[in-house]
């Protein structure tokens, strides 16, 4: 799987990561629900440094199309409701 993290570029993520990414995916959605600032912020950089740590960044010429795009660690909670469908981030039904 390619994902783009905002402002960063993308890496390819084995599927194998997902459920671990699915779970800080649901607190970062329980801490939105909740209002929770600095629970958000605090999941949100765990997120993305979990998929940086994960994932093997792709070269800045690649032309991958982003299954996912994560937003960028400044993101604001607004900014990132934006983003979210129904499942949060990462889509429950992505392959596992």
């Amino acid at each position: 799987m390619i994902v783009r993290i905002m402002g960063e570029g993308q890496v390819r993520l084995d599927d194998s990561h997902l459920p671990g990414l699915n779970a800080l995916d649901d607190e970062l959605l329980h801490e939105m629900e909740h209002g929770d600032e600095a629970g958000f912020r605090r999941t949100l950089n765990a997120l993305l440094d979990a998929v940086r740590s994960l994932g093997t960044p792709l070269p800045d010429d690649a032309l991958e199309p982003s299954e996912l795009i994560l937003p960028e660690p400044g993101a604001t909670l607004e900014e990132v409701r934006a983003l979210l469908g129904e499942d949060g981030l990462f889509p429950a039904d992505a392959p596992a």
